[in-house]
């Protein structure tokens, strides 16, 4: 593949192109460390903890040994909601100051010195977690520091030779701590389940297997569909509650405290919900003009005779796009003229 090709490109040579783009973009006025002065220790071991075991023992020695180091696909351990989850970044570097830098590796190009910025915020967002990281073996290394900054390369315009930048995380980190700082920890979610239940596929039948899963409350988003096995599961949950986080977070976020389709519909049909709530008004008023727009196409199929389908689709369009409008901006006309922002 290529980004497995250019990876090995830039690490070639003991991290001499790696080091000399380090140097440039975050050296100051240091020169790049010359051929052979640059450790690379090995990190091989068995299993995870024993990687992670040998990554922080690397880290400490080379730190304590004030010399540069690259460590290659080194395993980091993050506690996430009490259970251990193992992270892989693509290289860290250890300074002779004793800095540790995140190297982030991609194939996506950098074209006259800038890149993507859907995919440069997709992998700040992937180094934060590395720095997290790195931060919990950092406390126990004297002299240590994570750097906030990391090292992005990319193909340099069209061609194959990298081209580095330097991306600072600490955007990203602010908002990863406050979310694994929000998760539910894994013992409070197993303490709510029955007594007994497991997910050992070995030593579970396919009956006690479904079980165990529907014991679990389902929290779906569309965007699961692309990265877990059991959203249709929990889709199907979601649908058959009536969940509106079936639609989208973005909507669900909009709705406020109406947390089903059937509160929805009330709410905009006046058959629930308080009338000075900003979000039930916006309902109520989309629906109104719904109505209107329906009863407007209704009386031109009448006229024609059961024509004027264009003219009929066109006002439920007209009608349906100010609803929506209305409520993407938080503002509703209300019937005596005022204006409600939605908070």
């Amino acid at each position: 593949m290529r980004g497995n090709a250019f990876e090995a490109k830039v690490k070639a040579d003991g991290g001499t192109e790696l080091m000399r783009l380090l140097s440039e973009r975050l050296g100051g006025q240091s020169p790049p460390p010359a051929p052979g002065e640059v450790l690379v220790p090995d990190l091989s071991a068995a299993g995870p903890e024993g990687r992670t075991a040998r990554t922080a023992l690397a880290l400490r020695e080379a730190t304590e040994a004030r010399a540069w180091a690259l460590l290659d696909h080194p395993l980091l351990a993050l506690e996430v909601a009490g259970s251990p989850a193992y992270l892989e970044p693509d290289a860290v570097v250890v300074r002779p100051d004793g800095r540790w830098t995140v190297v982030e590796i991609k194939s996506f190009p950098m074209i006259d010195g800038s890149a993507d910025a859907a995919k440069v915020g997709a992998a700040a967002r992937q180094a934060a977690v590395y720095v997290l990281a790195l931060e919990r073996v950092a406390l126990h290394t004297a002299g240590a520091e994570v750097a906030d900054r990391v090292l992005l390369v990319c193909p340099k315009d069209f061609s194959n030779l990298p081209a580095a930048s330097v991306v600072d995380v600490r955007k990203q980190l602010s908002v990863t701590r406050r979310q694994l700082a929000r998760l539910t920890r894994i013992e409070d979610i197993a303490a709510g389940l029955p007594e007994g239940t497991t997910f050992d596929l070995d030593h579970c039948s396919g009956e006690e297997l479904t079980a165990a899963v529907e014991s679990v409350p389902a929290a779906y988003a569309p965007e699961c569909l692309s990265a877990c096995e059991l959203a249709f599961h929990c889709r199907h949950r979601a649908r058959a509650e009536g969940a509106v986080e079936a639609l989208g977070r973005g909507v669900r976020g909009e709705l406020g405290g109406l947390t089903t389709v059937g509160a929805v519909l009330a709410a905009a049909h006046g058959g629930a919900g308080d009338p000075a709530d900003p979000t039930v008004l916006a309902l109520r008023r989309a629906a109104a003009l719904r109505a209107e727009a329906l009863a407007a196409a209704g009386a031109s199929r009448a006229a024609t005779g059961g024509g004027g389908e264009g003219e009929a689709v066109e006002a439920v369009g007209e009608a349906v796009g100010e609803a929506v409008g209305e409520v993407a901006h938080g503002s509703v006309a209300g019937s005596a003229g005022e204006a409600v922002t939605c908070r």
